[in-house]
């Protein structure tokens, strides 16, 4: 009696580690960082991370841009924003797309000045929200898109740039009127410059 008693308790007890086993696995799974789902809006795109000297970021970011600037903007600290393009896309947008550098001998950690002032993308960390065109003929000022939670159609999460790094960047606008196809381009730290506008 006592030896089947043992018996029976040792299965008992296998068949409970085995299923404590099997639940830990799961959960261990299931807390992985995500589901595998995107939960950014259309258009939103991450910079590579800000310590990668090439700027590549190696998982999937945005690719360093390649060809001569239409702008370069230098700014504080040693930052220099290089523009590439300002594309007008369907829809109605103009694309600005370029590249941050540090060209300083300081790691640069004040990038969120680059989000303006606006409460909704503030709560967002840092950005390149604050970025405007200008229309001076049409007496006009565009301001970076937003999705319905505040999020700017735009590069986010920029948090610190070392010395070297190169951060591809992008912004999304409201494009101006068909034959506008020069605007003054404004970003906070940096000073302006006038861009063309093309397609």
């Amino acid at each position: 009696m006592t030896i089947r008693y043992t018996a029976r308790a040792r299965g008992a007890l296998a068949a409970g580690a085995v299923a404590l086993s099997v639940s830990l696995l799961v959960a261990g799974c299931g807390s992985s960082g995500g589901d595998g789902g995107d939960d950014k809006p259309t258009g939103e795109r991450t910079a590579a991370p800000a310590n990668d000297p090439k700027g590549a970021g190696g998982q999937g970011e945005e690719e360093l841009p390649e060809g001569e600037p239409i702008a370069e903007l230098r700014g504080e600290s040693g930052m220099v924003l290089s523009l590439y393009d300002a594309k007008r896309d369907d829809g109605g947008f103009v694309t600005v797309s370029g590249m941050v550098e540090n060209t300083g001998d300081k790691t640069y950690t004040r990038a969120n000045k680059w989000r303006g002032d606006e409460t909704d993308v503030i709560k967002h960390g840092s950005s390149m929200a604050g970025a405007t065109l200008i229309d001076a003929a049409g007496k006009k000022r565009y301001y970076v898109l937003r999705d319905t939670d505040g999020r700017c159609l735009c590069t986010m999460s920029l948090g610190i740039i070392k010395t070297g790094a190169k951060v591809p960047v992008f912004m999304q606008f409201p494009a101006p009127p068909e034959g506008v196809d020069e605007v003054q381009f404004q970003l906070p730290t940096f000073p302006p410059a006038t861009i063309k506008i093309t397609g």
